[in-house]
């Protein structure tokens, strides 16, 4: 099968379209002939290793899974002898952060793990980038204990995680404040956010308004300069870990107070696809989709993701779809 492969870490230009023997699904797993994924900054930050944290995961001086790609949309291709949860022919959707593997004309994935049916209401594509940006940001709304009425500040509202969060804030009833570029605001405002801040023309961080909830979806500010913003016992989460990696520090020595910082580590289970997928099928999530890349472009897309100039999600095209070929 093609697949898109690195074997050392480094810039995107490690990354090549190779022939790869096709993975044969064990007991409880379902092979998946994928149709999309996506390039995003969890396939960046492995590929690159600039945290080497994220080595002990990968491997410490080389790759250990050669295919990247966490998202994927496709159809269900070979099932395991134990699969009870899928049929061949569905069409399904998913996030594997464990061994990867969207990257690639066919992927091996656990019926139990984060892969569901994709929603009637959305296609291969929207389906690819469903949960990437979601499940993060879903998993510190929860860290914050977010509910209905909690005023809430997005600082990065039109990247994967951001644009997600918004939506799902607001799906939970929250009073939320987003910060984005002049380009984004009438998509910030389709989203539903109650208050848009252009950080072009203005610094959100000087604002007297109080928050209970500040999530920097982009890692561009600090605890220090937002600690002012928030409420008496207001959380104070970033996706970065900050200037010389200080929000790990800030994590611990906050814990205390409080105005904390929270650093939760990040996870998804079949129940969050479950979850994301319904709020998708209510018209309460919709991904956002920037552009389309096929395999050979895949240096081109990871730049571009990299540039910090991405509005929502990168989609890496791996095959087509017809009816026929399920």
């Amino acid at each position: 099968m093609k697949a898109l492969t690195y074997y050392k870490y480094g810039s995107p230009e490690v990354v090549h379209l190779n022939e790869i023997p096709t993975p044969t699904p064990k007991n409880d797993e379902i092979q998946v002939k994928v149709i999309a994924s996506s390039v995003n900054r969890t396939d960046a930050g492995f590929r690159s290793a600039e945290y080497f944290v994220s080595r002990f995961f990968s491997g410490l001086l080389r790759p250990k899974l050669p295919v990247l790609g966490c998202e994927f949309s496709g159809i269900v291709s070979e099932i395991g002898p134990g699969v009870k949860l899928f049929n061949i022919g569905d069409k399904v959707f998913g996030f594997n952060d464990k061994t990867f593997g969207g990257h690639a004309e066919y992927l091996c994935i656990s019926e139990n793990a984060a892969v569901e049916i994709i929603p009637e209401n959305i296609g291969f594509e929207v389906a690819a980038v469903a949960t990437e940006g979601s499940h993060y940001a879903l998993v510190d709304i929860r860290a914050a204990k977010v509910k209905k009425g909690d005023d809430v500040l997005v600082n990065g509202a039109t990247g994967a995680i951001g644009s997600a969060a918004v939506q799902l804030l607001k799906a939970i009833g929250a009073t939320v404040t987003a910060v984005g570029n002049t380009k984004n605001l009438e998509l910030i405002h389709s989203f539903g956010a109650d208050k848009v801040v252009n950080y072009e023309q203005e610094d959100f961080t000087k604002t007297t308004d109080k928050y209970d909830f500040i999530f920097d979806a982009v890692g561009k500010s600090s605890f220090g300069k937002c600690k002012p913003l928030l409420k008496e016992n207001g959380i104070y989460i970033s996706t970065e870990l900050g200037k010389n990696g200080e929000n790990l520090l800030l994590a611990l020595t906050t814990k205390i107070r409080k105005k904390k910082l929270l650093f939760p580590i990040p996870s998804i289970t079949k129940e969050d696809v479950r979850y994301i997928k319904s709020l998708v099928e209510q018209g309460k999530f919709k991904p956002v989709i920037d552009r389309t890349y096929t395999m050979d472009q895949i240096v081109e897309a990871y730049q571009y993701v990299e540039s910090g100039q991405k509005t929502g999600n990168v989609i890496i095209q791996i095959s087509t779809f017809t009816p026929n070929n399920s």
